[in-house]
């Protein structure tokens, strides 16, 4: 990965809706998005891709009458994924991630594994009565896993732009998401540039010294 290319470049802001990203990438890119780590491996998510023009002229059309200057973007993307997070964490599905992590054996030890769910449900167990806080905390993995995807995305020389202007009743709505469980928490457009509307202007930061604390 060419850091200093990535640290030099803006956004992707225009897509060309004339290219497309190859069936072989994009499943590279999924499965990395499958793979990214969460707190207590709760993957509290369920990820939507946008691949049709019918799945993003359904997006385009329900962002919200406030943010309808996105539509273009996401019309000329190649794939959009709408990313959702889970909006309550019931018992059910602490029950399923522990199953499938018996199943995979990721502890092999029984004790270590007893273990694990002991200190798991305590932590969540805090997160939802003492913080309660465990829809914010969950949102952080799915901003998580979509930081994370950007810079895979990258390596894969695929452009990634987050949104989050859209209005996620109607985005749930058009998507019948809230029925599973789940709430949009942020979008995530894939493509290509459109080469004539790169940006070629230096990006702008706050100085080093202005940003780090050595301790």
């Amino acid at each position: 990965m060419n850091l200093d290319k990535l640290m030099n470049k803006h956004l992707t802001r225009y897509f060309d809706p004339g290219k497309t990203i190859p069936e072989e990438t994009l499943q590279q890119l999924l499965g990395f998005l499958r793979s990214t780590p969460s707190s207590t491996n709760v993957q509290p998510n369920h990820f939507y891709v946008l691949a049709t023009p019918e799945g993003k002229e359904r997006l385009a059309a329900n962002l919200g009458e406030r943010f309808q200057d996105n539509s273009e973007k996401i019309l000329n993307a190649s794939h959009t994924v709408i990313l959702t997070t889970r909006a309550d964490l019931p018992a059910s599905h602490l029950d399923a991630v522990f199953v499938k992590e018996r199943a995979d054996g990721r502890f092999p030890d029984t004790a270590k594994h007893d273990l694990w769910e002991f200190m798991t449900r305590d932590f969540l167990n805090l997160r939802t009565y003492g913080y309660k806080d465990v829809n914010h905390w969950m949102e952080k993995q799915t901003y998580l896993a979509m930081g994370l995807t950007m810079m895979a995305a990258a390596e894969l020389g695929v452009e990634a732009m987050p949104l989050e202007g859209f209005d996620p009743s109607s985005v749930d709505k058009a998507f019948k998401i809230r029925e599973t469980g789940h709430t949009t928490t942020v979008l995530l457009a894939l493509g290509y540039p459109d080469p004539a509307k790169v940006y070629t202007s230096p990006i702008s930061r706050f100085a080093t010294d202005r940003l780090f604390t050595f301790v």
